[in-house]
């Protein structure tokens, strides 16, 4: 039985610039039809568990800048995505922050790795708001929702995935990482979490 005082929905990475048409990621022509319909079938779900006194929290991949404002990218995402450049993902920017559709959250936490918890706050503020169970979402399934809710699992946090709240740039890598998931947690569409609440 979900809980939703102890229960928040963790959006991973559904910002703007991934997903909005002014964002990087579109001025670079990198879009994906199943990322752009994501956020419709989430935004019920925060909805629903915000009236039912549960939590939302949205981690953010940031690209940190350096001297002149020219931010840190590390090698592996500088070779999938050369075209990363300053402002992008800047901390406090517009293109940083979470899409629109989704607001308010009511913890935003920054992220630099594909993991929501490697070198983040995330831990310390999901114990301290006394959070047990993340409803984990968003972008990219094989990358920081993975990631995110391996590491949820091993510190022992209950998740369950919304198979239909997140989505990758290709659907067979979505239905692969869908299926790797289930091993460790349990699985349900968004409205099917939503009714459970």
């Amino acid at each position: 039985m979900i809980v939703p005082a102890t229960t928040a929905l963790l959006i991973c990475d559904l910002q703007n610039d991934f997903l909005h048409p002014k964002g990087a990621y579109a001025r670079a022509g990198q879009t994906s039809a199943d990322i752009a319909a994501v956020p419709a079938r989430v935004a019920p779900v925060a909805e629903k568990l915000r009236k039912a006194g549960g939590w939302i929290v949205s981690t953010h991949f940031t690209l940190v800048p350096g001297k002149g404002g020219e931010p840190f990218v590390s090698p592996h995402l500088r070779k999938l995505r050369p075209f990363l450049a300053k402002g992008d993902f800047a901390p406090g920017s517009w293109g940083q922050d979470l899409i629109d559709e989704l607001q308010p959250a009511d913890m935003k936490v920054e992220k630099v790795a594909y993991s929501a918890f490697f070198m983040s706050r995330l831990e310390w503020v999901l114990r301290k708001a006394g959070i047990e169970t993340l409803a984990i979402c968003g972008i990219v399934t094989n990358g920081g929702v993975a990631s995110t809710l391996r590491d949820a699992h091993v510190r022992d946090f209950h998740t369950i995935l919304l198979s239909d709240g997140c989505a990758a740039f290709k659907r067979e890598v979505h239905d692969t990482a869908i299926a790797s998931l289930s091993a460790i947690s349990p699985v349900a569409t968004c409205a099917e979490f939503a009714a459970s609440l």
